[in-house]
């Protein structure tokens, strides 16, 4: 006898929202589920991997897609790229436009590796006219990862939700040891500042929820020139 609890969708009533149960969703979207992706998905893994061995040295940078910043930030991105890359540096990105293109661009200039971890998308090019050496992805979940461990820097320019995700996961991995201890680097006083007020005031001292040596897990910077010399001090003290 059918529960009559159960809509035709068989959904659970969770604070007021219709929720599809897990059976469901396993019945809806099967072909997703299926043995053939498990490989697909480790297939991109092994792939990925495999384009990122080739990379001895090498610098993530992060940043917005969107060309809403002042130019002087993408001009900070280019120049930042571009002083890494004459240092033996691969210039990591997303391939996207915005900071990505900048930071592509720097890399492209000083003749070194220009590196985009692309995603693929039925409708739409996201490599950047700079990236010369590029793995595209399907899944978004596998690209981040390989942007998430490729490089032994990485440095944040402004950005929006998906930057501040990159960001927060870095600092997971490094405070929860799931990675090494490696320099993150945030560039850009006036963009950053109240959020790294926010951590210490309120995740810090009021709750309690992080350590204040969290806090020593990043850097800020204002421009370009500052991490360059930050960098450049964390080469000298690994000779």
């Amino acid at each position: 006898m059918k529960d009559k609890n159960r809509t035709k969708k068989e959904s659970v009533k969770i604070n007021g929202f219709q929720a599809p149960r897990v059976e469901t969703l396993m019945k809806e979207h099967s072909h997703e589920v299926s043995p053939w992706r498990i490989f697909k998905i480790m297939a991109e893994f092994v792939a990925g991997y495999e384009f990122l061995r080739r990379y001895k040295k090498a610098v993530t940078i992060f940043g917005s897609a969107r060309e809403t910043l002042p130019k002087e930030v993408y001009d900070e991105a280019e120049k930042l790229a571009h002083g890494l890359s004459k240092m033996g540096f691969a210039v990591i990105t997303g391939g996207g436009g915005g900071i990505m293109q900048a930071a592509n661009k720097g890399a492209f200039k000083a003749k070194g590796s220009s590196v985009g971890i692309n995603i693929r998308l039925p409708y739409e090019q996201r490599s950047n006219e700079y990236v010369t050496e590029s793995e595209a992805f399907k899944y978004f979940f596998v690209r981040k990862t390989m942007l998430s461990y490729a490089s032994q820097l990485y440095i944040f320019f402004p950005g929006g939700f998906g930057t501040l995700d990159e960001l927060f996961e870095m600092l997971t991995l490094v405070q929860t040891e799931k990675i090494e201890k490696i320099p993150i680097i945030l560039v850009g006083r006036e963009f950053c500042a109240p959020l790294l007020k926010w951590i210490d005031e309120c995740l810090n001292k009021h709750h309690n929820l992080i350590d204040s040596h969290d806090m020593n897990l990043y850097r800020l910077v204002d421009n370009a020139d500052e991490a360059l010399d930050i960098v450049k001090t964390l080469a000298k003290s690994k000779k």
